[in-house]
């Protein structure tokens, strides 16, 4: 794994392109408020933009259980079942005990690697201790019209206000794999004896995995896989190689000059900088990001692309992004990024959560009324991205 003595010349530098850049048709639609566009690539990809569901407030995670259903983490703390676009009007789980403050709240949501037969659903969600905010991490049933046996996997995970996290996802190697923010304090990132700006790698039912790559070791703490991290809310696992990789918010302007968002490739063990360095700062021993954005487009999710309906977007990652209002698109060569594209560039407001659907249509969330937006009356939405001959 390359380390950081000398940066990419593909690390992103002030003026990375967003507004309406390859949006047709897109300064006749407000923003949050454009449906049925069509949106092309460089390379000629023709995309169709429409509402598929809408009336949500801040999805912050959105999950397929089949063909025709959908699971959305509403950030008040809601789980909603959406069925051929069409959100149910109860809520399957309201939780009681989240805490939502600022970026806080139920986050984080995935389904067990065999939830076909066993149908346990996992969520992260933050909540009060005391004066304090911490994350806990929990298991349910989903019951078709409410979810049941809810068992606590893991709980008492540093948070704040900010920098919370807290994306989950199952790896291929069946392991529950937890991003955790630095909860504002940085200095914790590099604290081996804090789980805070940490990746963690647990078994399912929250247990240490034998193999972690620090389990053993004096002053650190088991759970822990990568370190370095300010506030990654992007994960998945690249077909074909199966290396982890994350899309995590750089500085805000109040902890190091603003901008610093990176994407890299997270390994067993490796340090990823923060706050040590940051932006285009390099030092032996810690890894270098995949690319960087200066100015901040605030990389909120991550999803590598398998599907057949769009050939060209195979094994490309798709980043949901906040301040950028956008679509990130890389593509990549294995480790190697060949070029990057901003798409939907303002039209939709703040996007976060990103998936693809069983179709292979790409379905993305707005984050309009997370109280940085600019909401219309019916966002949040769910947008479908089909192709458009």
């Amino acid at each position: 794994m390359p380390v950081r003595a000398h940066r990419s010349n593909l690390l992103v530098a002030a003026g990375v392109a967003l507004g309406c850049l390859w949006l047709i048709g897109c300064d006749s639609a407000p923003q949050g408020r454009a449906q049925g566009e069509t949106v092309a690539t460089v390379d000629g990809v023709r995309i169709r933009v429409d509402t598929f569901a809408s009336g949500l407030e801040v999805p912050w995670s959105i999950v397929f259980t089949a063909p025709d259903r959908m699971l959305v983490a509403e950030r008040p703390g809601r789980v909603r079942s959406i069925v051929s676009g069409v959100v149910g009007t109860r809520p399957l789980l309201v939780l009681d005990d989240v805490e939502e403050r600022s970026e806080t709240g139920l986050m984080g949501l995935t389904l067990h690697p065999e939830y076909a037969s066993n149908r346990q659903v996992y969520l992260a969600y933050a909540y009060a201790s005391g004066p304090d905010i911490r994350v806990r991490i929990v298991r349910l049933r989903d019951d078709g019209e409410s979810m049941s046996d809810r068992r606590v996997i893991i709980e008492g995970l540093p948070a704040a206000r900010f920098h919370a996290g807290c994306r989950i996802g199952f790896g291929p190697d069946g392991m529950l794999y937890v991003t955790v923010g630095d909860a504002t304090e940085p200095e914790s990132a590099q604290d081996l004896n804090s789980l805070a700006g940490k990746t963690l790698r647990l078994t399912p039912d929250g247990a240490v995995p034998g193999d972690n790559p620090f389990v053993g070791r004096a002053g650190a703490r088991p759970e822990i896989w990568s370190y370095g991290h300010r506030n990654a809310q992007g994960l998945d696992w690249q077909p074909g190689t199966g290396l982890m990789f994350q899309s995590e918010h750089g500085p805000s302007g109040g902890d190091a000059p603003g901008g610093g968002d990176e994407i890299n490739i997270v390994e067993s063990g490796m340090n990823y900088g923060w706050p040590t360095v940051h932006h285009k700062q390099s030092m032996v021993g810690m890894v270098d990001p995949l690319i960087e954005f200066t100015p901040a487009v605030a990389p909120a999710s991550g999803m590598f692309y398998r599907g057949d309906a769009f050939a060209q977007f195979k094994g490309n990652f798709l980043v949901g992004a906040l301040r950028g209002e956008s679509l990130i698109r890389l593509v990549l060569d294995g480790r190697r990024l060949v070029r990057h594209e901003i798409l939907l560039g303002g039209a939709y407001g703040r996007l976060r959560a990103v998936t693809e659907g069983p179709d292979g249509a790409i379905y993305v969330a707005t984050s309009n009324r997370d109280g940085r937006g600019e909401p219309a009356s019916n966002d949040d939405r769910i947008l479908r991205l089909t192709p458009q001959p």
